[in-house]
């Protein structure tokens, strides 16, 4: 169906909004980790990229 996300999709984006909040909470205690910000955009892309070719 158009529009619904399957339950890999939902656990991605789960996972990706899961490591934001880690990564934050990890800058704010330790100070900022540039590859660990890098590994959360490149996790970010791929969760996009699956909820862009679920809709199509």
């Amino acid at each position: 169906m158009p529009g619904s996300t399957d339950g890999s999709t939902r656990a991605m984006g789960a996972l990706t909004v899961g490591a934001l909040v880690v990564v934050s909470a990890y800058s704010v205690a330790m100070g900022a980790n540039g590859w660990l910000w890098f590994g959360w955009v490149v996790l970010g892309l791929v969760t996009l990229g699956m909820v862009v070719t679920r809709g199509s």
